[in-house]
């Protein structure tokens, strides 16, 4: 027996290849189709199963490629209504795979149809379960996203607790937890860095086990919940209905277009122009309306919270060679429509002479100095509320990168405005996106909140509300 974690860590997502005598299964794969399909090859092995836990939000799945590939069935829960042929497991319904056996646990909670598997190895021992979003390394799943009809978030809440503590508390201490995601996910808020641990440890330390009572588990599993990304539904939407193949999307995103062929499509289409380089290269030059979401960050969540359409034409510009890297990845949250890429990156848009546009960019020093010089200097902290509540500069507006949009009216169009993040990643994103609304006069602080507390810890003030 073989099991495999296959982790992303720019979606903090884990799938699994599981072998066994010539057998494979996958659970919870992402988009593209050709790493599971290599991986079987190289062992001799056939994919027999594709398990699915429940719809995911936070990406496209490539069960329906990959099933559509190597004749591989799609397993989901009793409770999982899609529009193209799957298996539903009945609750318990036990699959052999080689000389091990997979067992499909009902687990609602997280959503209606989420379920975990079970997997029993040669002996017949309970070895693994594939937890999906019901158990988390630290967490379990936030049970707000599949709310429907009379159903609440509370009655999801209740529906968890009972899924954890009749049907995967009580299995062996050592029986070995793998969930679909870790530390990053939106689809928790305490969520640890290990991305596996034995479910002894998990009834040991995380804190949702560790509830007193269903009321006292629902009121600390809402307590703290972010607002869902909007990308969310939409996605579990494509994972219950279907999506365009993935070569397809692979095909159209990766044309090379030259710089006028490159600007003629985004005026013709209407494209967004992203610029996935670093921040610091963006700084110095970009094309003018271009959004800096960079590939070296939370790229695809990001994308997902900032792009609110999924359709939406986007037109790339990437390093040379990163390319095909970047359609990839916008298209397993959903992106597919990317229309093509500059070739010869943003050097090709400068040597033919083109407009360009730059970003001031400072150090924590020179921040520090121009804001002794003006005290009242505006200054835009577009982390989130919690990392905010926790410290933040004293004279610190909070606009949060997801929520920049519907702040922009009180942002100052006349004089520099100072804007920070954690680290610099987020705040060359919340320029780009205010240059491109015309907000001429941002000043983004390098190295963010991290740099400027070591220059000037003095400035911070902590648990103070100055949220807009």
């Amino acid at each position: 027996m073989k099991i495999e974690q296959l982790y992303t860590g720019c979606l903090a997502q884990g799938a699994y290849y599981i072998e066994s005598n010539g057998e494979a299964a996958i659970i919870d794969p992402l988009r593209e189709t050709s790493p599971y399909v290599r991986k079987a090859e190289k062992a001799g092995a056939k994919i027999k199963y594709i398990f699915e836990t429940h719809f995911h939000a936070d990406f496209v799945s490539g069960h329906i490629d990959l099933a559509k590939k190597t004749g591989a069935t799609i397993v989901y829960g009793p409770t999982a209504n899609t529009t193209y042929a799957v298996h539903h497991a009945t609750d318990g319904e036990v699959f052999k795979l080689g000389k091990v056996f997979i067992k499909a646990i009902h687990t609602p909670g997280h959503t209606l149809e989420s379920t975990t598997y079970l997997l029993t190895d040669e002996t017949g021992k309970d070895h693994a379960i594939f937890t999906g979003d019901t158990l988390f390394i630290g967490d379990v799943g936030r049970p707000d996203l599949a709310i429907k009809g009379d159903l609440t978030e509370r009655d999801l809440a209740g529906m968890l607790y009972d899924s954890l503590h009749t049907k995967i508390m009580p299995l062996s201490d050592d029986v070995i937890v793998y969930p679909a995601h870790g530390a990053g996910s939106a689809c928790g808020k305490n969520m640890s860095k290990e991305t596996t641990d034995t479910l002894g440890n998990q009834k040991l330390f995380n804190y949702a086990l560790r509830a007193k009572s269903k009321a006292d588990f629902v009121e600390q599993v809402l307590d703290g919940l972010g607002k869902a990304p909007a990308y969310f539904a939409q996605n579990a939407r494509l994972n219950k209905e279907g999506y365009e193949p993935i070569d397809r999307v692979m095909q159209r995103g990766s044309h090379a277009l030259s710089a006028a062929a490159f600007e003629a499509a985004v005026n013709e289409t209407g494209a967004l122009m992203l610029d996935v380089r670093d921040a610091a290269n963006f700084a110095k030059g970009f094309i003018p309306n271009s959004i800096n979401i960079g590939l070296n960050g939370q790229f695809a969540p990001w994308v997902g919270a900032l792009i609110p359409d999924l359709t939406q034409p986007i037109a790339l510009i990437t390093p040379v060679g990163l390319e095909q890297e970047t359609v990839l990845r916008l298209a397993r949250v959903g992106y597919d429509q990317c229309i093509g890429y500059l070739e010869g990156g943003f050097p090709a848009w400068q040597q033919a002479g083109n407009e360009i546009d730059t970003i001031e960019s400072i150090s924590a020093d020179a921040f520090v100095q121009r804001l002794a010089a003006n005290p009242q200097a505006p200054v835009l902290d577009v982390r989130k509320p919690t990392e905010f509540d926790v410290e933040h500069l004293a004279t610190a507006e909070n606009s949060p990168l997801d929520t920049l949009n519907d702040h922009l009216a009180s942002i100052s169009h006349t004089e520099p405005v100072y804007v920070h993040c954690a680290g610099g990643y987020r705040s060359m994103v919340a320029n780009s996106i205010l240059k491109a609304r015309g907000f001429d006069n941002v000043v983004n602080v390098e190295g963010g909140l991290a740099a400027i507390k070591q220059v000037a810890p003095e400035l911070l003030a902590a648990n103070e509300q100055n949220v807009h």
